[in-house]
């Protein structure tokens, strides 16, 4: 096995191990958080992505099915919403496209993103070429084993539901049984059957993340943002658009945590009327654009 030293998006925390498997790409979830993960294999001049992969902690899902023979493969996982405190994420330096809802995108490599989709920073997974290969994430402090980071994931999920007197095992075992009986859950509930319940229920208090754009007019309109993002080389001014957001609806233009990070925002009407705008000065263009740096 070898342990890859991790690349955070937004905290630390996680490490990973990768190791030979029995078919096509695993991902295992060492952590005490339910993880997404997207996946994309690179076979020149296209990518294929896909998403998102849940992982329950304790668990293993398969990501991607069969022998893995395209040139390279490439990971990107977070943590659920549903979970309090900063959102974690496990990440690299290959943009690729991703969509929030469960995806499947055949592009080519380095093609600009579909109007419903935006970037995230993916990591190589080293397959060293073999035709089967396992991920697995990791805590920090490390859980040994599976059924540790099982009854971690328990005890982390029911505090985020509100339980916050579940510190000792007995206590824990305690805000699970009272959970299970307020949910109508048999006591001998599947693990994943709680898992499930404990997130749903978690989601409902959790603070939402990201940034939202509604359209309260009766027509479509066109929204463009400008953000600072981490690159390699340093912050780099980022620009990106256009959403299409029909009268009525919303859309969801950043998913990550924008907590003390600022946003710049211009939305137009067919034709190019202007609705929002402000002093700031970002590169667009007419059709879907992502541009960093702002100096041409």
């Amino acid at each position: 096995m070898k342990r890859l030293a991790p690349a955070f998006a937004l905290a630390v925390g996680f490490a990973l191990t990768t190791s030979a498997a029995h078919a096509g790409l695993t991902l295992c979830n060492r952590t005490s958080y339910v993880l997404y993960a997207a996946t994309a294999a690179l076979t020149l001049p296209d990518v294929s992505v896909k998403g998102w992969t849940r992982l329950i902690p304790g668990a293993c899902a398969e990501a991607i099915k069969g022998d893995l023979t395209a040139q390279q493969y490439f990971l990107y996982a977070k943590t659920s919403r549903a979970h309090a405190g900063t959102p974690r994420a496990w990440s690299g330096a290959t943009q690729l496209c991703v969509k929030d809802k469960d995806f499947a995108l055949h592009l080519p490599f380095n093609a600009r993103c579909p109007a419903d989709g935006y970037e995230l920073s993916f990591a190589e997974v080293t397959t060293r070429h073999l035709r089967s290969w396992t991920t697995t994430f990791h805590d920090s402090p490390d859980l040994p084993t599976p059924q540790a980071a099982e009854r971690a994931g328990l005890k982390r999920l029911i505090g985020d539901t509100g339980s916050k007197n579940a510190v000792t095992d007995k206590q824990v075992d305690a805000a699970l049984k009272a959970f299970k009986a307020r949910l109508h859950l048999a006591a001998a509930a599947p693990t994943a059957a709680l898992f499930d319940a404990l997130e749903t229920e978690a989601m409902k208090s959790a603070a939402p993340s990201g940034y939202t754009l509604c359209n309260d007019t009766s027509g479509d309109i066109y929204a463009a943002i400008g953000q600072q993002m981490v690159a390699q080389s340093g912050p780099v001014l980022v620009a990106r658009g256009w959403w299409t957001v029909a009268g009525g609806a919303c859309s969801q233009l950043v998913t990550d945590s924008v907590a003390g990070k600022k946003i710049w925002l211009r939305v137009e009407r067919a034709k190019g009327a202007v609705l929002v705008q402000g002093p700031a000065k970002f590169c667009v263009t007419n059709i879907e654009f992502d541009i960093q740096g702002r100096e041409r």
